[in-house]
């Protein structure tokens, strides 16, 4: 199980490029001639307000929002990258800010970057992101020959990985994500860049995944694809505006909304007029 409570993250605003001091300007000065004080939090960008979601094992839990949202913050909090400002999160019970090491053994990552090390093949890559998992190599080399076969890949295994196309490159990002077999998968827009094939290569694998066969796995898949969401997902949680707006099963949040197309629904819940407290239809 993933639990993510009420977490905040923001950061700094970027200085202007190639304008590090700007002198007063009229408007900037006090009653008494003075720098007027600026206020700290407009320098600051809020990725992230107030967002919770609950994932289960043996489901798929999607993470579903428009690009800057704050999906990918979320994300990257709970795989311990970065800390929160506030709230919590835990994997299996274990809590993520004091226990990162046991946290990061109960979860695959399947970031957006992919992050395969080009001179490497396919085999190297899995192998040693075992290593790091404290795997044996014998061993970390079986559970890759297992996975290849069941993803389709074993005539990529001893290729560099630096002329792979996006599909291949998911594929063996997601095999080195699995190779400690972990409880808990988290995927950020898994789907991007990749064609027909291989995005239906990667539903039914993670369909397999949730079965008992594939170990019941606990997974959060970040999309904002709606179509995706209809196809894969056992629960949904709707963030815009860095905040949770709503969750719940497909039928669940149709039925919420009043619609009979996810897609109107997901408007509905997602483009909120923060201004104003309403919903915008547009």
């Amino acid at each position: 199980m993933i639990e993510v409570r009420s977490v905040a993250k923001s950061f700094a605003a970027p200085a202007p490029r190639g304008r590090r001091w700007l002198p007063a300007r009229a408007h900037d000065l006090d009653a008494g001639g003075h720098r007027a004080r600026s206020d700290p939090d407009a320098r600051r960008v809020h990725a992230v307000r107030d967002v919770s979601l609950v994932a289960r094992g043996g489901q798929i839990t999607g993470l579903l929002g428009p690009n800057g949202a704050g999906k990918t913050t979320t994300l990257r909090m709970l795989a311990a990258l970065i800390t929160p400002d506030a709230g919590t999160l835990s994997v299996d019970g274990i809590d993520v800010a004091t226990r990162p090491r046991e946290v990061l053994a109960r979860m695959g990552v399947l970031s957006d970057a992919r992050g395969l090390y080009p001179r490497l093949t396919a085999r190297e890559n899995i192998v040693y992101y075992g290593a790091l998992q404290g795997m044996e190599r014998d061993a970390a080399d079986a559970r890759a020959q297992d996975l290849a076969r069941m993803f389709e890949m074993t005539a990529l295994l001893d290729r560099r990985s630096a002329g792979f196309s996006q599909g291949e490159r998911m594929k063996t990002a997601l095999v080195r994500a699995l190779v400690h077999d972990p409880a808990n998968i988290v995927l950020d827009e898994p789907t991007n860049g990749l064609d027909v094939l291989a995005t239906r290569a990667l539903r039914e694998s993670l369909r397999w995944l949730r079965t008992p066969a594939g170990g019941s796995k606990c997974i959060v898949f970040s999309t904002h694809i709606m179509q995706e969401v209809e196809r894969l997902c056992d629960s949904v949680v709707v963030v815009a505006h860095g905040r949770t707006v709503a969750s719940g099963s497909v039928a669940e949040l149709l039925q919420q909304t009043g619609e009979s197309d996810f897609e109107e629904a997901f408007v509905k819940l997602a483009f909120v007029d923060e201004r104003s407290g309403e919903r915008s239809l547009a």
